[in-house]
């Protein structure tokens, strides 16, 4: 058995399995030491019998085949839990298998090793639940991966397994793979399907994986993209991006460097640090950079409390009486969307996504992509509750409400008062946003791309102080071939180290 896990791509793992340089059983055996080993904390259930059956029969001349994986705990694989990664569900069990789960164990030939950790629904740019305790980031132990696919960034950037899977909705692939060191693509909307029982507001969520190789990721989409009947947000499936990769002619293309897009704030640094590394992507493929200026409205409070109606959906008759068991801050969240947001809420929110699509619609008018920070700076402490390194407006509700339930009669309150001011909830969601700029800033770069459906992938950047930073491009629809081919000119002529240079403490 080897000492360590496959520290290369899963694309070359394969090749090593069929040219009989490494067995899936020995590969699994090492993945399974290492995560045993490993304090990251990036596992939440491992199932061991199914995982040693599968490595045992695998088919290494399927894509993936023989590969260890891990599959976000907030996807559906029948009998293992299904959390969600919260206490509301601990004991609940999936009684299906997603469809894009199953193309990847069935048409990719992957190994299911097991959950890998996410941010309670996935609601929070965060990698710590009360479920499932603190989950560490490979490339310094004590700051955050981020999420809501935080374990899967850390399970593959930490060496744990070569694969995992991952979940987008507003930036959940990219700021992870961002904080990590790895490739995150979120593909146009639509190119995997989200079946069965998609839901179908708001319209933003996307499925793909962290990937240590552009070649990695997309091999992943061939897997598991194309048509399903179950989900008529789905698109047909492509002809084949790994095969195309490195076809596509970028020399001429015109692309704009707006680092703070969406009018987000970047750390000390961050912007300098990306346009440098702009300027060598454009330098090396011969891209034609253009002066534009794009400001997109940021709907992020809107966007957020318009998500609580698929949660509060999938809690059912629990809530209101399963908030104790909730990470304050979603279930603070999920109380203000109920008293917020109104139809005339709604109205204000389908405006500004209006708005939103048309400036973008207006930018890819004149450029081919828009570079921009995927996260404002590199990881914060991976125990935080929220990104923001100021007072949140949760740490300003929670100081003066001796409870969640003092907080939620008071915006029972405004609930009632809305009723004879209906513009009462938007004022106040403004005044929020200005008072709290974490409400429109967390995941502000990366949301544009969810509500506009366009894809866009998170590149690494090298590092400031010792942590991976990600530079984000954006296409217009349809354009995910021309990403990946900008992603493997960055990969050529900057390349990245597939995992973390560091070790993070071994587990107690």
């Amino acid at each position: 058995m080897p000492d360590l896990p496959w520290q290369d791509d899963a694309c070359s793992l394969v090749e090593a399995f069929r040219a009989g340089e490494r067995s899936p059983v020995d590969e699994l055996e090492a993945s399974l030491a290492a995560i045993d080993a490993s304090g990251l904390n990036a596992f939440s259930f491992l199932d061991l019998e199914r995982a040693r059956t599968t490595a045992a029969r695998a088919d290494v001349s399927k894509p993936f085949g023989g590969v260890p994986t891990g599959i976000k705990e907030l996807e559906r694989v029948q009998g293992w839990p299904q959390t969600e990664a919260s206490l509301v569900f601990r004991d609940r069990i999936a009684s299906y298998t997603a469809v894009h789960v199953e193309r990847l164990l069935d048409l990719g030939g992957a190994v299911p090793v097991g959950q890998t950790t996410a941010s309670e629904f996935g609601g929070l740019n965060v990698s710590v639940t009360r479920l499932n305790g603190v989950t560490h980031n490979p490339w310094q132990y004590g700051r955050t991966v981020g999420g809501s696919s935080g374990g899967s960034a850390a399970a593959v950037a930490g060496g744990l397994v070569t694969l995992a899977t991952g979940g987008d909705g507003g930036g959940s692939i990219r700021m992870p793979a961002s904080f990590t060191g790895l490739v995150g693509m979120k593909g146009t909307f639509g190119r995997i399907s989200r079946s069965p029982r998609a839901y179908m507001r708001p319209n933003t969520v996307v499925l793909g994986n962290v990937a240590r190789s552009v070649r990695d990721a997309a091999r992943y989409f061939d897997v598991c993209g194309g048509y399903d009947s179950a989900d008529p947000s789905t698109l047909p499936k492509h002809p084949g991006f790994e095969a195309g990769l490195g076809t596509h002619e970028l020399t001429g293309r015109r692309v704009a460097i707006v680092p703070g897009l969406g009018g987000v704030p970047l750390d000390p640094g961050v912007e300098e640090h990306l346009r440098a590394e702009a300027a060598a992507l454009i330098t090396a493929t011969g891209m034609v950079e253009v002066d534009l200026r794009i400001e997109p409205p940021n709907l992020a409070p809107q966007w957020m409390m318009g998500n609580m109606a698929t949660l509060l959906a999938d809690l059912g008759d629990r809530w209101p009486g399963c908030a104790s068991d909730m990470t304050p801050d979603v279930a603070i969240g999920l109380y203000m969307a109920q008293s917020l947001y109104n139809l005339q809420t709604a109205a204000v929110a389908e405006s500004l996504r209006i708005q939103l699509n048309e400036t973008m619609a207006a930018a890819f008018d004149q450029v081919d992509f828009v570079i921009a920070a995927t996260n404002p700076g590199p990881a914060f402490a991976a125990d935080a509750q929220q990104s923001s390194r100021e007072e949140s407006f949760i740490d300003w509700a929670k100081s003066r409400t001796a409870s969640l339930y003092a907080f939620r009669g008071l915006l029972f309150g405004t609930r009632l008062a809305s009723v004879v001011a209906p513009k009462l909830p938007t004022f106040l969601i403004d005044r929020a946003a200005r008072r709290f700029p974490e409400l429109v800033n967390m995941g502000g770069l990366t949301i544009i791309a969810n509500i506009y459906g366009n894809p866009a992938v998170s590149i690494p950047a090298g590092t400031i102080d010792g942590l991976p930073i990600g530079m984000q491009v954006l296409a217009r629809h349809h354009a995910d071939d021309l990403l990946f081919d900008v992603a493997l000119a960055v990969e050529r002529t900057r390349p990245w180290p597939m995992v973390a240079p560091r070790v993070a403490p071994a587990a107690a």
